[in-house]
């Protein structure tokens, strides 16, 4: 049996991975060089473009809690992000190049996959597919998608962060420190006292910003607003958010500073450096102007600009049952198309595409993980109606049965919960 997976992102990749772990061949059509999309810059397969963080490793937080089930489901993507780690706290941030690469491999030399090198503006009319577009689906698959649902995609903007060059940066205007650790280095802080910061403040406010008139009325998504929106809610916005200096101490000054910007390594050398929290629609003239008023930045050479683009996604309660289209069930979608937000949350929903591809096409009844887990609840959010369907990251208030003075005891139940649910599925497929 084949099952053709359309997009090799995060999502696809892992579909792919779990198609061919389970016996069947996956072929996927990744579009990527011969035709790019406004974040990416390699034509490799899962490449990362609005961070290398894939957020908490600690099992009290429900991120590190997803990273885990997808461990023991045997996830391709965590297990080639847990091999690509760099340091960053109690974040598991990879070597942004180095995971893509590996990912990229793994497919490209597995006996069961296939990539080919194809735009695909339509999905075929036969045979078993996975959608796996991800945010920036293109515009002829965009409109295949709304003719054949009969539903307009819903859409928002999404915003990525400058990448600085690491010896462009003024380390005597900068420390090492990780928040509330004396001896962590996972991040190279960027003090401003408060004059630095109201200068900075007023500068990013009145910066030129790049003109989106064609997406007029478009939403941002909350979790990753641009860094001088954000700001427009309040002066002070900024020194309680992302320039947050709590629990950070300059080792020359032995103070805490007013406000911090943080870079976090993108690779494992320290050659680049990420913004972190710092998406923005600000004109590439107006960030080397702005970002450049931060004393450690004041020389920085900017290796990608930040930049803004239009994240598209389905209204999935309305059009899918479970990861399969309604109007034609041969059809699965998978990864942030759906509505989950974040690279791990498209992982899962990758993941579960896979496996329930498999499962149609031999016959087999699927049946999802519990929503006592994290990957069954974000599963359960698909289905959920509501009139305001919006991307969703996973939290605790997503798990069913969540308490948190009993978090240990959720968190064993969960990881027992889908170890079980992945025997079932393969001895079902057996």
């Amino acid at each position: 049996m084949e099952i053709k997976i359309i997009g090799g992102g995060l999502a696809g990749s892992e579909a792919a991975y779990q198609v061919a772990r389970m016996g069947e061949t996956a072929v996927v059509y990744e579009m990527r060089p011969s035709r790019s999309t406004p974040a990416h810059k390699t034509g490799d397969l899962a490449e990362l473009v609005c961070s290398n963080s894939l957020k908490s490793q600690e099992l009290t937080n429900a991120h590190g809690l997803l990273k885990e089930e997808l461990r023991l489901l045997s996830s391709l993507i965590v297990d080639a992000a847990d091999r690509c780690a760099i340091p960053g706290g109690k974040a598991l941030v990879v070597d942004r190049g180095k995971f893509a690469e590996r990912v990229t491999s793994a497919l490209q030399d597995h006996p069961r996959v296939r990539v080919v090198r194809q735009e695909r503006t339509s999905v075929p009319d036969e045979g078993i597919v996975v959608v796996a577009t991800g945010p920036l689906t293109s515009p002829p698959l965009s409109e295949w998608i709304k003719e054949r649902t009969g539903t307009t995609n819903l859409h928002f903007f999404d915003a990525i962060s400058p990448i600085i060059d690491g010896e462009s940066i003024d380390r005597e205007h900068a420390f090492f420190a990780t928040r509330y650790t004396a001896d962590g280095d996972a991040y190279l802080n960027c003090p401003l006292t408060r004059e630095e910061y109201e200068c900075f403040y007023d500068a990013l406010i009145e910066g030129k910003r790049v003109d989106l008139r064609e997406f007029e009325g478009t939403p941002y998504f909350e979790g990753c607003l641009p860094v001088e929106v954000m700001a427009e809610r309040g002066r002070q916005t900024l020194v309680f958010g992302p320039m947050k200096p709590v629990g950070l101490r300059d080792g020359k000054t032995g103070r805490e500073p007013y406000a911090v910007l943080q870079l976090r390594r993108e690779d494992a050398s320290g050659s680049m450096y990420n913004m972190v929290g710092f998406q923005t629609k600000l004109t590439y003239p107006e960030q080397e102007r702005v970002f450049r008023l931060v004393p450690a930045l004041r020389n920085a050479v900017f290796l990608r600009y930040g930049s803004i683009h239009r994240n598209t996604f389905i209204n999935a309660p309305a059009i899918l049952s479970g990861l399969q289209l309604k109007a034609d069930q041969r059809i699965f979608f998978a990864g942030q198309i759906t509505g989950v937000e974040g690279y791990m949350e498209s992982t899962a929903m990758g993941l579960l595409a896979g496996v329930a591809a498999v499962c149609y096409g031999r016959g087999r009844v699927f049946t999802p993980p519990e929503p006592t887990t994290c990957v069954g609840a974000l599963y359960r959010y698909l289905g959920t109606e509501r009139k305001d369907y919006q991307p969703m990251n996973v939290n605790w208030g997503l798990v069913e049965g969540y308490n948190k003075r009993k978090k240990e005891e959720v968190v064993r139940r969960a990881l027992e919960t889908v170890q079980e649910w992945m025997r079932r599925v393969e001895e079902q497929l057996r």
